[in-house]
């Protein structure tokens, strides 16, 4: 069973080389092998119709004949011009006049055992190559056509050349076969239409799975629902940017893939805190990391929870902490207050936000110190009482002149 199994499946990939070009994407080599797997199934066939038909003397056995002779070479020409509408083509008219114009000179439907019926074939294959459309127009074709040749049939041929049971026969045969092979059409039909629908389903899902990481859940839903823009208001969130401190001079010693291989492995850690504390992050801009929270799902522990996670990535980055191998300082700024949030952009989404509220956190890390996380006012207010802070005095803030701050030290008790 396991060498019959390869031989098929060496056979199947030798027909999806015929007539396949070099361009041809999966879509039109799977047409192209199945239009010829279907032509090769059918010449056996014919050629024991032929030989049936032959063998009781009547001439249309010759029909059978001729039709086996022009699917060969039509397969033969569609190898050298990889010509799929010329061989679809013949396949179809070869297929729909054969087996329905021999009916008229040995008797019509009854005697010829209904062997017009295999012209479905050619609607059918329609159908599966050309849509609904050509389907239908094709149909009407072999129906008119098999009607018209079985009553011809019946009315110029007096007697029937073929005995009783030879016609029974052929109709079993006609049916049985002839079913066959519709069906095993069809379900090659419905599977190539299942996997074609479970690579879809596979890529959305894979789009999905990017937009989720690209934008937060709720915004990816959003916009699932309705593309359109995110604009949001928040009254009340935290900000926080870190940087790591003389990036750019270290960096010059690295290659490429060490410098992304460092930045990676520290935004990784950072990313997992975020998670951890059910955190927005916002983006990274070269080795700076934008995180913020109370959006796009606003919470009253905004502040906190930013608090909790800048002592983590100064812990971590220490020399016993998760990246302290890496070598690498901080510098951490939060300021709390109102942000609008939004998605901008058609060709490659990002959440972002804005806001003076984000410029001062903004300012808060540039005018930080290396391993120091550095507060303004409106977010020491809210979280005074539960973490232990250390006033600096004011900094002199281009564009906001004097700004009290403090430096966050760690967790009160």
């Amino acid at each position: 069973m396991t060498t019959l199994r390869r031989l098929l499946d060496s056979a199947l990939v030798r027909l999806a080389e015929v007539g396949a070009g070099p361009h041809d994407d999966e879509e039109t080599r799977l047409q192209k092998a199945l239009l010829v797997l279907i032509a090769i199934v059918i010449l056996p066939i014919s050629a024991i119709w032929a030989a049936l038909y032959l063998a009781f003397g009547a001439w249309t056995g010759w029909v059978a004949v001729l039709y086996a002779v022009i699917s060969v070479a039509s397969i033969a020409v569609f190898a050298r011009t990889r010509d799929f509408g010329t061989l679809l083509n013949i396949q179809l008219f070869d297929i729909a006049l054969s087996p329905t114009l021999s009916m008229i000179p040995i008797g019509g439907f009854l005697p010829t055992g209904g062997v017009g019926v295999w012209g479905i074939l050619a609607p059918l294959g329609a159908l599966v190559f050309r849509g609904a459309g050509a389907g239908i127009r094709w149909f009407m074709f072999w129906l008119i056509l098999f009607l018209a040749s079985g009553l011809a049939g019946t009315l110029l041929t007096a007697v029937s050349p073929f005995p009783s049971w030879f016609s029974s026969l052929m109709l079993a045969l006609n049916i049985s076969v002839g079913g066959t092979v519709v069906f095993t059409l069809l379900a090659l039909f419905a599977k190539q239409r299942q996997d074609a629908l479970v690579g879809l389903r596979s890529a959305q899902e894979r789009a999905e799975t990017l937009l989720v990481n690209i934008l937060p859940g709720s915004i990816a839903e959003r916009l699932k629902a309705a593309p359109q823009s995110i604009a949001d208001q928040f009254p009340a969130a935290s900000v926080l940017f870190a940087d790591v401190v003389d990036f750019t001079p270290r960096s010059n010693g690295l290659t490429a893939a060490e410098v992304v291989g460092l930045l990676d492995r520290l935004f990784s850690h950072f990313d997992a805190l975020a998670d951890r504390y059910s955190l927005e992050k916002i983006k990274t801009i070269g080795d700076a990391y934008m995180v913020a929270a109370g959006v796009p799902e606003p919470r009253s522990d905004h502040a906190r929870a930013l608090a909790l996670l800048a002592l983590d990535m100064v812990a971590a980055t220490r020399s016993d902490g998760a990246v302290g191998d890496l070598d690498l300082a901080l510098r951490i700024g939060i300021n709390s207050g109102p942000v609008v949030a939004g998605v901008i952009g058609r060709k490659r989404f990002l959440y972002d936000l804005w806001g003076d509220a984000v410029n001062t956190a903004s300012r808060m890390e540039s005018h930080g110190t290396p391993d120091r996380i550095q507060i303004t006012r409106a977010t020491y207010e809210l979280i005074k009482e539960e973490f232990v802070c250390e006033y600096r005095g004011t900094v002199d803030v281009k564009g906001k002149g004097q700004v009290e701050t403090w430096y966050l030290v760690g967790a009160a008790g």
